[in-house]
């Protein structure tokens, strides 16, 4: 193990000086002051703002960052052992992100002896995918209120002008789906992954679609059934616990929104070859994800930990390559990064706006995650020509 290996060789306070030398060279966005467990400061970065202090408490910390910094960042923070002295989380994880890049490479020639094994973490059979369902999902509904819409639409908006409200947005984004499937009365439509169902609804209620919808979250099930029930769709929308794979019906038009990122990579080809045996003929699919402009990589493992475990990003090269494989057509490709930027953020605001939750791994980690991929795609959008 790499933290063994270093903490052998490495004393606690050659180790700070040791991160003290990768930060001096990584942190050029923000100044980062950082005081050490034996209150030595160190400053780094441009002597602009964003100004931001934290403060390590553990002798030990300096080499767990070293051997992971992306994982051992949030855990540290999660535990205690860094704490912010000035500045906002928010500040710190922008100082971060920018750094990240030169931090993986410096810990890239060691994180590539683990490459071949990548294939085979995201392997997601059926009770793997339940079990990674189930940790993220089947938390309290309550929990995902405080930051998602009054619809639950876990998912971007759609920005047209970047001043809407998160509802608006996101009601603006099911219309869009609504557009580009193309959708007449009685239309049946597969919804994969259809969370707390919201999309579905809409698409019955305002189109008169008939839709069923699949998920593996016993909570998210229950939600959707009683809105059904309360809005009296039952005619028009069905809801199964049920993996994809195990789907036998045909249909006009399949969706899937936020689903994808937890198929699998080795699942991609499976996914899209049941996408179209599941169409009939003439039939329109539209499938929406989260994904990386880089070349393939390794999933940021804190978020793997704790956040989506089994999940993944996946570049569009893997994308359209299994696509081809199962022999459908790519006829639209649409990117909505800055809607996503948008959407994080107003997660963010709302999220804090409701007040701190009881403090627990699983609320500290939602804190986390929203700031830390709002800022990343915030990043992104900034350096876009």
């Amino acid at each position: 193990m790499l933290r063994t290996a270093l903490s052998s060789v490495l004393p606690d306070r050659a180790a700070f000086d040791l991160l003290a030398k990768v930060l001096g060279r990584s942190v050029q966005y923000g100044t980062l002051a950082v005081i050490d467990p034996w209150d030595r400061q160190h400053a780094f970065g441009s002597g602009e703002p964003p100004f931001v202090t934290i403060r390590l408490a553990d002798p030990g910390e300096a080499v767990r960052l070293l051997a992971n910094p992306s994982l051992h960042v949030g855990e540290a923070y999660m535990d205690g052992r860094l704490t912010l002295e000035a500045g906002d989380l928010r500040d710190f994880l922008m100082i971060a992100v920018a750094a990240s890049e030169e931090l993986a490479r410096q810990a890239g020639a060691l994180s590539e002896i683990a490459a071949p094994l990548r294939r085979l973490r995201r392997a997601n059979p059926i009770a793997r995918a339940r079990a990674n369902v189930a940790h993220h999902y089947d938390l309290s509904e309550d929990l995902y209120r405080l930051f998602l819409d009054p619809d639950l639409q876990y998912s971007c908006g759609y920005f047209e002008t970047g001043d809407e409200s998160l509802a608006v947005a996101q009601a603006r984004k099911k219309r869009h789906i609504a557009a580009k499937l193309r959708l007449t009365p009685g239309t049946r439509v597969l919804d994969i992954g259809s969370g707390w169902g919201g999309l579905a609804l809409e698409l019955a209620r305002e189109y008169e679609a008939q839709v069923d919808g699949l998920t593996l979250s016993q909570e998210q099930i229950a939600v959707a059934q009683r809105r059904v029930a309360g809005e009296r769709l039952e005619d028009r929308v069905r809801f199964h616990l049920r993996d994809y794979r195990h789907e036998t019906g045909v249909y006009d038009r399949i969706v899937s929104v936020g689903m994808f990122e937890h198929v699998g990579e080795p699942h991609y080809v499976e996914f899209f070859e049941t996408v179209r045996e599941r169409l009939a003929p003439g039939g329109v699919a539209l499938i929406h994800a989260i994904g990386r402009r880089a070349t393939p990589a390794e999933s940021d493992p804190w978020i793997e930990k704790y956040i989506f475990p089994g999940g993944y990003c996946p570049s569009l090269s893997e994308v359209l390559a299994a696509v081809e494989k199962a022999g459908l057509w790519v006829t639209d490709v649409e990117i909505l990064r800055l809607h996503y930027a948008e959407t994080l953020k107003r997660w963010y605001e709302r999220f804090q706006a409701a007040g701190r939750p009881p403090r627990s791994s699983t609320t500290s980690a939602f804190a986390a995650c929203g700031n830390t991929t709002w800022l990343r795609a915030r990043r992104a959008s900034a350096s876009a020509a």
